[in-house]
């Protein structure tokens, strides 16, 4: 029978995306003596478990027990409540009686007697399919079969992941259901705004408020707001948390009402250490126990670096700030089943190697190998090798060589990461039988089932020798004993990701000049920031422990790093300040100017303050290309700091080396570092410690008692936490003279009809890119230019510049976030024929503008306008305004050569149109010059819009083209259809 085009279409979509429902299963009637009762003790799990975590005490709050939400305290509570109770317990009991899959949900057993809980046991399945499944693919299919409901997940999806060999090249869509979502403050207090918004929204079209509410756990980690303000000091971590509590206090009074406000949230206070780093130390699960029922735990963050728990064996990765406040909600993740790249690793780092070599380089290989959109998981004899550690430093560069996840399945390894961390010995005992009995945990001691990957790729560990990444991009891997050359090279080259077109003769100049009276110079390759931090090296005790001995040697040889270079320590958690002092390494990194100066991400995210005025003088008056080197994981132009053109990422202990040296323009091989008190040469090799003095270091120095006493004492907070005073009312009041926090206007007018899809007609191209433009690009994080629009808005509200902090600081005001999309002074726009910086053609008039200026005079003319970009648009950090401030400019498609995996789904999210180039072709090989009015012909209809399907572009000049319509699921297409994910969200929970 046909049904009308709109009506069926609606209808389709509604069923695929498997509209509001619990965010986990009902239990099978089995559990209990009836099947109601067995829901209602479900349902209490979800709704109201969060009561509790935020009225019992702190200890418990915080705990990483399996148990935290108590049984028995929901039930009291829930009798509170019990006619909502009543009312699902009659429209699911029957759902909870015909499980698809309550065949096999079974018991698992405790050693010494009783169980540890009940779970659904794959094995059960008696498929052959599932013991050639690659670990990660495992955990979707538990995921699906647990939450099958035939609503939400159906029968059919898990088949098609059972059959994931054969349906993956398909690219076929599953829904995804994690168990928890992860945040840090910068991309949280917008997701926060958002949520306070989506209550006003539902409150103004006459429905329930509270229905936004986090269904699964939240953890907020506030990491991203610290300073390197002061450095080189003993009172350096006491004076930058008070000057980021000055510039911040009110977003962190925010997150504190948010995290009452809001049930289920959890916000770790500042001071406390990097969002990963917490995450795998303290938050990261494994296996769940909730109520009852084991499963995997699983984890979406707002953050790309949330791969680095996919070191600890739990499914994790980033996806953009309104994804997750739709998981958050109990949306279904709607995402196509991945291919999986099998990794094999055998042999052993050879003597000097770090782990941060080892991920550079495969970092460098998955990026040649193309695993855009991919799970890469990692197995072979050479895992025995790795310390968990070493495995969550690879894991968390899975957004730098493209991967969704870089996933090592639970082994003896990890098990014993777990007791390090102090988890209990009942916890491990627990994670380790489901794991086994559910076929995933991996023993290398037992003969290995062979598993099928979509392709592999093999390192021999001994090949790895030692290395660093840049100076613009984390894949281009020098080898250290290259690195002079390639310097070289990189001054000579035109100006690109390896070149910075610096003519012969003015390759050696030397600028002097006077810093705080001592002589100084600086020359191009010089040194002006060296820093140890970012979570992908500082939870890996072998290299801090590392950085501390190469110190404690060049003190010893009278070494000293120059005092115009800006160093830094930043610890990802208070652990690795307590075996810094307990190997009493960090003496000697403070004799080096490392002190620490707070516990958060810092210069990795371009945090790292300002540079001592005289050096600022010498680098810009001069132009002088000086360098970073940073133990981080991004090094793209213009993100670490605005006067380092050159950035190299490298091992902590290579950190303080170059910062030694004072220069990357030098041969570690064949030069001296400095010379030593008694006046002769120190060479690289006489500072570098063995492997073995770095185990020994390890094994002293690190102890399990330093992890619980830590995290034990993160739930206190701090002082100056503990003193903010916040509201309880659940909508909140929002201030309309804040410059921090701003109701956004994405809202305003929303009525309960979706507006529909859309075309372009005569848009006018507000920017032209080449390839690799990055979320930084769009969005940056860092300072606040002071000729900037955003500046301009600031001071027109009498905020001094001193206060200004930075544009991701102020994430949660639209109104400076729209100014500062494109705001980043290294933009490279073709409309601006090669001068650099954060302006465009207004072409109409030709006048050169800001390209926020420029946006908004195409707007109140009422003109839309597109973005032409190159390859990777989008690369880098998940940032949710790089996709939101586009939108609130005007800006209806992009089209580009390809685009970064989360920010193609962000622009989707946010209602904009995801266009690539077909093979071959580009802006430059079409002539396309930007000046042109480009016209998308896209249907009105849902229905007659498919994932992938072609459309047709012309242009006033008569050219036309055709692209790839990057909507790639169904669902996708609903969120277009109602103008982006949150309207969505919002208009299904009304109904509901």
């Amino acid at each position: 029978m046909y049904i009308g085009c709109s009506s069926s279409a609606s209808f389709l979509r509604a069923s695929r995306a498997r509209l509001l429902s619990f965010s986990s299963l009902p239990k099978p009637s089995s559990l209990s003596s009836s099947p109601s009762s067995s829901l209602l003790s479900q349902s209490r799990s979800i709704s109201f478990s969060s009561t509790f975590r935020s009225i019992t005490c702190p200890a418990l709050r915080w705990s990483h027990r399996f148990d935290w939400r108590s049984p028995i305290s929901l039930r009291a509570h829930a009798r509170t409540i019990s006619p909502v109770i009543e009312r699902l317990e009659r429209k699911f009991s029957s759902m909870a009686a015909e499980h698809p899959f309550k065949e096999i949900f079974t018991s698992l057993p405790k050693p010494g007697g009783g169980e540890f809980g009940k779970f659904y046991s794959l094995p059960a399945l008696n498929d052959p399919r599932i013991d050639k499944l690659p670990y990660s693919i495992r955990i979707l299919l538990e995921s699906a079969i647990r939450n099958c409901d035939n609503f939400q997940v159906k029968k059919e999806d898990v088949e098609k992941i059972i059959d994931w060999e054969n349906t993956s090249p398909k690219l076929v869509e599953i829904p995804f259901k994690p168990a928890r979502v992860l945040l840090q403050d910068f991309t949280g207090v917008p997701a926060v705004v958002d949520l306070a918004s989506m209550r006003d929204a539902m409150n103004n079209l006459g429905s329930d408020a509270d229905k936004i509410n986090p269904l699964v756990p939240v953890d907020l980690v506030i990491d991203h707001s610290v300073q390197v303000d002061v450095a080189r000091s003993e009172n350096a971590v006491q004076a930058n948390m008070e000057l980021e509590f000055q510039r911040n206090k009110e977003r962190f009074a925010f997150l504190k009402w948010g995290s009452s406000a809001f049930q289920n949230m959890l916000v770790v206070p500042p001071g406390s250490g990097i969002v990963h780093q917490v995450n795998l130390e303290y938050l990261g699960r494994v296996v769940f126990n909730t109520n009852g029922i084991l499963y995997p735990d699983s984890v979406v963050g707002t953050d790309s670096h949330t791969t680095m728990i996919d070191g600890l064996g739990v499914a994790g990765w980033g996806v953009g700030g309104i994804e997750a406040e739709a998981a958050m909600l109990g949306q279904p993740m709607s995402m196509v089943l991945p291919g999986v790249v099998g990794f094999k690793l055998s042999g052993k780092l050879r003597n000097g190697v770090t782990a941060t070599d080892l991920v550079l380089t495969v970092t460098q290989m998955l990026r040649k190998h193309g695993v855009v959109g991919k799970f890469v998981e990692f197995y072979g004899d050479g895992m025995g090798e790795l310390s968990l550690a070493d495995r969550a430093t690879i894991a968390n560069m899975s957004p730098e060589y493209g991967a969704t996840m870089g996933f090592f399945p639970v082994d003896h390894v990890t098990l014993q990461y777990l007791k390090l961390t102090g988890r209990s010995d009942e916890t491990v005992s627990m994670i380790e039988s489901y794991l086994r009995a559910n076929k995933m945990f991996v023993d290398y001691n037992e003969p290995q089932q062979e598993r099928v990957y979509s392709s592999y790729l093999e390192l021999n560990l001994e090949d790895v020798e030692p290395c660093i990444s840049g100076p613009k991009r984390p894949h281009d891997r020098v080898p250290l004993k290259e690195m002079k050359a390639d310097w070289h090279s990189c001054l000579d080259n035109k100006v690109g990701f390896k070149g910075f077109a610096v003519p012969k003769e003015a390759q050696h100049k030397v600028e002097k000049f006077s810093f705080h009276g001592q002589p100084a110079e600086l020359k191009h390759g010089s040194v002006v920031i060296a820093a140890i931090t970012s979570c992908t090296n500082t939870s890996n005790p072998s290299v801090m422990l590392g950085a501390g001995l190469v110190a404690k040697k060049a003190c010893e040889f009278g070494l000293q790093v120059k005092p115009w270079i800006k160093t830094s320590l930043a610890p990802g958690s208070g652990v690795v300040t307590k075996y810094l002092l307990q190997s009493g390494l960090q003496e000697y990194l403070d004799k080096q100017g490392f002190n620490i100066v707070g516990y958060g991400c810092t210069t990795c995210i371009g945090n790292s303050g300002e540079l001592d005025e005289t050096v600022g003088s010498a680098i810009s008056e001069n132009d002088i290309i000086a360098a970073a080197v940073l133990s981080g994981n991004r090094n793209f132009e213009g993100r670490v700091h605005p006067l380092t053109r050159a950035n190299y990422l490298a091992s902590p202990p290579l950190v303080v080396a170059y910062a030694l040296a004072g220069t990357v323009d030098i041969d570690f091989e064949k030069e001296a570092i400095g010379k030593g008190k008694d006046g002769k040469d120190v060479y690289f090799k006489d500072i570098w410690p063995s492997n073995e003095e770095v185990a020994q270091a390890v094994q002293s120095s690190v102890l399990p008692e330093m992890f619980k006493s830590t995290y034990e004492a993160i739930t206190k907070g701090n002082p100056m936490w503990n003193q903010l005073s916040v509201p309880a009312a659940k909508l909140y009041s929002w201030d309309p003279s804040s410059t921090y926090i701003h109701d956004p206007p994405y809202f305003k007018g929303m009525t309960m009809d979706p507006p529909g899809p859309h075309g372009v007609k005569d848009a006018y191209c507000l920017l032209n890119f080449g390839d690799s433009i990055t979320t930084d690009h769009i969005s940056p994080a860092g300072s606040i230019h002071k000729d900037s629009p955003a500046a301009k808005y600031l001071l027109e509200r009498r905020v001094d510049r001193k206060d200004f902090n930075s544009y991701g600081s102020r994430r949660g005001n639209d109104e400076v976030m729209a100014r500062g999309t494109f705001a980043n002074i290294r933009l490279v726009n073709k409309l601006l024929n090669g001068e650099v910086g954060p302006k465009t053609i207004h072409i109409p008039t030709g006048e050169k503008l800001y390209v926020f200026d420029a946006a908004m005079r195409y707007k109140s003319a009422g003109y839309d306008t597109i973005v032409l970009a190159g390859a990777e648009y989008g690369s880098g950090s998940s940032r949710d305004w790089a996709a939101k401030g586009p939108m609130l400019l005007g800006v209806k498609a992009v089209i580009a050569k390809s685009f970064e995996r989360i920010h193609r789904s962000n622009l989707v999210g946010m209602g904009i149109i995801p266009l690539c180039f077909k093979a071959g072709e580009d802006a430059d090989t079409l002539g396309l010059t930007g000046h042109e009015r480009y016209t998308i012909d896209l249907p009105s209809k849902l229905c007659e819009i498919r994932p992938g399907q072609d459309v047709t572009v012309t242009t006033d000049t008569g050219k036309s083209f055709t692209c790839t319509a990057r909507f790639d699921t169904e669902v996708e297409l609903e969120y277009f259809n109602h103008g982006g994910i949150l309207p969505y969200v919002i208009r299904n929970l009304t109904k509901s």
